[in-house]
């Protein structure tokens, strides 16, 4: 878990973030440096429906639109099919239409949970729920751990046997390792989430929300 908290951030640039699927379309969000969503879609490059030409021209004129650098790509069902399709339609990107945008895989792993729990709703309240989930995708790879606080840490997917331990002292445990990766890290107070806030030493919930 703390090596995942603490990955490398890809840091503030524009970033395009894809949740794959096969028969339910790869959904696709757009969110500038700091995180704000500027962009949903929902694209069909695959069986039944097979719109490759479609797909790749949509999520181009994205890139372009919002100047995206960094394309993040969810490891789940359909990840190898999305990247090939990615790889294809960057290759197919004109010189001159400037620097081409770096793709990288990124774990989807609760990424589904945060999708349907009550701080996406916070967040995006007016966004289908499958969408939301691109949106995490996009923003684990701008910062992890702002990211991954926002998912209870059982939900990381994180360890063979996290069923069979005592599940009270379990979750005080992973707790505690997010925890101390925030306040190594620290917050920028200008672009914190709530949930990010919260887990600084001597803040809680409600001082979190207040600030």
């Amino acid at each position: 878990l703390k090596d995942l908290l603490l990955a490398a951030p890809a840091g503030s640039r524009a970033t395009m973030g894809l949740d794959p699927g096969i028969r339910t379309g790869v959904k696709v969000a757009v969110v500038d440096g700091t995180g704000k969503l500027l962009a949903t879609t929902t694209v069909y490059p695959f069986p039944p429906r097979n719109d490759v030409r479609g797909t790749q021209a949509e999520l181009a004129k994205l890139i372009r639109l919002h100047k995206v650098e960094l394309i993040s790509i969810g490891n789940g069902t359909g990840s190898r099919e999305t990247e090939r399709l990615v790889a294809d339609m960057l290759s197919d990107m004109p010189a001159e239409s400037g620097p081409k945008p770096l793709k990288v895989i990124v774990s989807e792993a609760g990424a589904s949970v945060y999708s349907a729990s009550a701080t996406a709703a916070a967040e995006f309240p007016g966004l289908d729920v499958s969408l939301r989930g691109a949106v995490s995708i996009a923003r684990r790879l701008q910062d992890p751990l702002a990211e991954l606080v926002k998912i209870e840490p059982k939900s990381i997917g994180v360890g063979q046997y996290q069923h069979d331990v005592d599940q009270y002292r379990l979750g005080r445990s992973l707790e505690a390792v997010v925890e101390d990766a925030v306040n190594a890290v620290g917050v920028d107070l200008n672009t914190a989430s709530a949930p990010l806030l919260a887990r600084v030493s001597g803040l809680g919930t409600s001082l979190a929300e207040a600030i």
